[in-house]
């Protein structure tokens, strides 16, 4: 067995304990204060200097000089009422429903085993604990504050449980080579008319009948103006507007999300959904205003480091447990750190369909197989480690 999958086994009570009183602070965004407190507290434990980068984000480093290797976890939590019936279950009408308490508690784990053998590590380890994932905006905000100098980092791993699928049994790692994730972003588009009584529509400006023919006309950019081969998804989620049901509407408000493989395409779609609804407003005497309001590129694997970390994965597991899959559809400000450094983000089960896990991240009944917290903490202790062992110089 793994030295590290071995040490990590024997503090899964531990790794259990740390994850429980991280889910059931369950905080949200930049504003974490118990959960960061609770991180700096035991990274102090475990001998480490811990520090602020950023808005609430943590670090710390440990090891000697050479290659850098960076590690990360998120920290926040989901805006939603927590519905498993855990006794250790968020009541703040927050809840972990996309598992980052148990990355953060696998980094954690991480930090202390590698922390045990600092004088072995062949390079440095910077461990990156990150605020406001969920917002797209944490990673951004360590990197301006400095996360990846000082020193400089030359890789980069993260890794997301994976939970509710038919193989996302605990002791299976997934992992995609290049695109591995779409970009993301939030769109709203603010239509302005003017207010008339029903019984006098020429005197008014239809908002929501402006809407709603942008509404259609954005669906044609998908099945007209890109390529069936090049993926893209463009979803209406939300449209409000109007005041009574006996009078024109004087607004309107469309929310919408895009997605893309690639940064010529999210550019794309951004640039005809505006050119699209403010043409369409003009066409009907009215105002459209365009904002985007957050997003984040597709997110890329280094092929290379990609194949580096299944390796090493598969000294702790057996080969066919290690599976390299296709472009996913999901979104991870994740993408900001591989922008500037070679990385590459893992999936690791933590629990199946089959073994009872039927909801999967987002749902606020999702649960885990605890059992993933050693494995995940023996991955990023020994991929780490592995790294700097052939990077040396």
């Amino acid at each position: 067995m793994n030295k590290y999958y071995k040490k990590a086994l024997s503090i899964s009570k531990e790794l259990v304990a740390n994850r429980r009183t991280l889910h059931n602070y369950a905080e949200t965004g930049f504003d974490l204060p118990r959960t960061t407190t609770f991180v700096m507290k035991k990274l102090n434990e475990y001998g480490l200097s811990p520090f602020p980068v950023g808005k609430s984000g943590i670090c710390c480093i440990l090891g000697n000089q050479g290659k850098t290797i960076l590690l990360r976890a998120d920290m926040d939590a989901l805006p939603m009422k927590e519905n498993t019936g855990l006794d250790f279950a968020a009541t703040n009408g927050n809840c972990h429903s996309c598992g980052h308490d148990c990355h953060t508690a696998m980094l954690l784990g991480a930090a202390k085993l590698l922390k045990q053998n600092e004088d072995k590590l062949k390079g440095t380890v910077k461990f990156m604990f990150q605020p406001a994932e969920e917002l797209l905006a944490g990673a951004n905000d360590m990197i301006a504050a400095g996360i990846l100098k000082n020193p400089t980092v030359d890789a980069a791993m993260g890794m997301h449980i994976k939970v509710g699928y038919e193989k996302s049994d605990v002791g299976s790692i997934t992992y995609a080579k290049g695109t591995a994730l779409y970009s993301g972003d939030a769109v709203r588009i603010t239509v302005k008319g003017k207010n008339a009584h029903g019984s006098t529509p020429e005197k008014g400006v239809d908002a929501i009948n402006i809407a709603a023919h942008i509404v259609i006309a954005l669906q044609e950019i998908i099945s007209r103006e890109i390529p069936c081969s090049q993926h893209s998804v463009v979803i209406i989620g939300k449209i409000q507007g109007g005041d009574t049901v006996n009078t024109l509407a004087g607004n309107a408000v469309i929310e919408a999300s895009i997605r893309a493989t690639t940064n010529e395409n999210r550019a794309f779609l951004k640039k005809r959904i505006e050119e699209i609804s403010k043409n369409v407003a003009v066409t009907f005497r009215g105002e459209a205003i365009v904002e985007f309001v957050y997003g984040i590129g597709p997110l890329y694997n280094d092929p290379a480091l990609s194949k580096e970390i299944a390796d090493y994965c598969r000294e702790i597991l057996a080969s066919e447990k290690v599976r390299e899959i296709p472009t996913a559809c999901g979104t991870e400000d994740f993408t900001s750190i591989a922008e500037c450094v070679p990385s590459v983000m893992i999936n690791i089960g933590a629990g199946s369909i089959k073994d009872g896990h039927i909801y999967s991240m987002h749902n606020p009944k999702m649960t885990v197989n605890e059992k993933v917290l050693p494995l995940g903490t023996a991955i990023y202790a020994h991929c780490a480690a592995q790294y700097l062992e052939n990077h040396v110089g």
